[in-house]
């Protein structure tokens, strides 16, 4: 009648898989790889969309800019801290998407504030500046 768990779980069971429901997602090299080869695109087509200028404007590049950009934080998420739905009793793909609803929020608000600030402050007819003090 005695339960035969243990007190602590050795580090050998851990590792090979052998945990008590808190198992981690390990990487192999082919995926440490794959992650890499991913973020040197993710980060070389966005330098060459703004120092190429292959969109006249300036708001398409702004956009997917930022939407490689919040691509790359989902591949770095997976590929380097091995975010899926099975490690941590899923509570790792939780923080995922916690993770995906802030750069939401801080892109979101972050265009919101450039907006304004290039709408409100910036446009200045050379009439406006003779007025100035």
């Amino acid at each position: 009648m005695s339960s035969q768990a243990p007190a602590h779980e050795d580090a050998h069971e851990a590792h090979h898989g052998h945990s008590h429901g808190h198992q981690a997602g390990h990487g192999t090299f082919r995926s440490y790889m794959t992650g890499f080869a991913l973020s040197v695109i993710l980060t070389a087509i966005p330098f060459w969309l703004v120092m190429s200028g292959v969109f006249d404007s300036p708001a398409v590049t702004a956009v997917l800019v930022m939407g490689l950009g919040a691509i790359q934080i989902v591949v770095h998420m997976v590929f380097f801290l091995h975010m899926n739905t099975r490690s941590e009793g899923g509570w790792t793909i939780m923080a995922l998407i916690f993770t995906l609803i802030i750069v939401a929020i801080a892109l979101s608000g972050s265009l919101w504030v450039m907006h304004h600030l290039n709408t409100n402050m910036m446009p200045m007819s050379p009439e406006m500046m003779k007025n100035m003090p």
